[in-house]
């Protein structure tokens, strides 16, 4: 009486992905662009909104409003978190600011400093150090350190924060060390 449902290809994923493309490309990019401050960026971020649609582990909703009401949703939470990972930046660029007395750049300070910093890496536990090193160091996302580490999205940013925290207070405590 109940046949089997088709088994959901690759292919199948494949079109669906491209024709979601082709319907709310236009109206996705209009969005993004209002959201950032140049064209790259827009592109960027709605070509993340459709690889995560592409890697989503439940399929993108059918019917007209709630593919582009999920797409759109994606595309702000995006955004949101890339505001935030700004403000988290900036935040802790101000703590080593005011940390750090603004000296004259020369090849001696730089040498210390980065010295410094090193030195003060060296203190974070292995798996906290490898987290700060790949996010501030080699610019890699979250996303991608979770997947590199075989740890969560989560546990990265928590690593984060204890990191950058530590990382202040271990310079802040040097600091009279390098004078």
């Amino acid at each position: 009486i109940a046949a089997p449902l088709p088994a959901d290809t690759a292919a199948d994923r494949g079109d669906r992905l491209g024709a979601l493309f082709d319907e709310h490309y236009p109206r996705l990019y209009r969005l993004a662009r209002r959201l950032v401050a140049n064209a790259d960026d827009a592109h960027d971020l709605v070509q993340e909104t459709f690889l995560r649609a592409a890697t989503a582990r439940r399929p993108v909703p059918t019917g007209q409003t709630s593919e582009e009401a999920w797409l759109v949703r994606v595309l702000v939470n995006l955004r949101r978190d890339q505001w935030r990972r700004t403000a988290s930046r900036n935040r802790a660029d101000a703590r080593m600011r005011a940390a750090w007395p603004r000296q004259e750049p020369d090849q001696e300070s730089a040498l210390i400093a980065r010295s410094a910093i090193w030195r003060a890496l060296d203190v974070l536990p292995p798996r906290r150090r490898a987290v700060v090193v790949l996010h501030e160091l080699e610019e890699r996302s979250v996303r991608e350190i979770a997947a590199l580490l075989g740890i969560t999205a989560i546990t990265v940013r928590w690593h984060l924060s204890v990191g950058r925290r530590d990382l202040a207070r271990v310079l802040d405590s040097r600091k009279g060390e390098t004078r």
